[in-house]
């Protein structure tokens, strides 16, 4: 029980690191505050599962060769995978690097990869010993409680999340379907009167509002 609620931490932690890297590289290149991920919390749920992943997959190697092509291997399947599965439950391409150099699909490329790998090293030499050491030094019951706390509210936000998701998911459908006036009108109405609920994810993927609007401009919706 103690190792699956240390993981639990570690899963944690990796994901407030990759929200903290992800809202930092968008607030530099955007010149404001953008709270980036699926999830409303700060945290990014692939960053977690690659670290906790390669912790448990490249823990046992020693060759720096293995452990950096490891860790770009695993996060790059990881990223096209999510990136794959994401699309298709909810319509939507919530990231995409088709303008970037050596890249597949618009899902993963290779500048990416190359951090994952550097970034799997570090976490596997000098990240992670440091936060086993303070998480080994914590009394169970101090465990139990954590661990319960960011589980009850990591459902808590994934329910939400999942719920603007796939009203996005729908606003993306009908807009496809359908190119009468009577239709039309009726998507406007209804993208404008929900529009506040998604500000958070336009803010965090402006490409899915960049989409919405050539499509609301195409048919003068505006």
């Amino acid at each position: 029980m103690r190792i699956v609620e240390n993981y639990l931490l570690l899963f944690f932690i990796y994901s407030i690191l990759g929200w903290i890297i992800e809202s930092t590289k968008c607030a530099i290149e955007d010149k404001k505050f953008v709270n980036r991920g699926f999830l409303i919390g700060p945290y990014c749920p692939i960053y977690g599962f690659g670290a906790l992943i390669i912790t448990i997959l490249i823990k046992d190697t020693d060759n720096i060769f293995l452990m950096f092509s490891g860790c770009l291997l695993i996060c790059g399947l990881l990223e096209y995978l999510t990136s794959y599965f994401l699309e298709k439950m909810f319509k939507i391409r919530w990231w995409d690097y088709s303008k970037e150099k050596f890249q597949l699909n618009g899902r993963i490329c290779l500048e990416n990869l190359v951090y994952f790998g550097v970034g799997g090293i570090l976490i596997l030499y000098f990240i992670n010993p440091f936060i086993f050491k303070y998480l080994n030094e914590l009394p169970n019951l101090v465990i139990h409680i954590i661990s319960l706390i960011i589980l009850i509210n990591l459902i808590i936000d994934i329910c939400f999340s999942l719920r603007v998701a796939l009203a996005l998911k729908n606003i993306n459908r009908e807009i496809h379907q359908d190119r009468t006036e009577e239709f039309r009108n009726e998507v406007k109405k209804y993208i404008m009167r929900d529009i506040k609920r998604y500000n958070r994810i336009f803010e965090a993927f402006p490409h899915i509002k960049r989409n919405m609007n050539k499509y609301m401009r195409y048919n003068r919706l505006k």
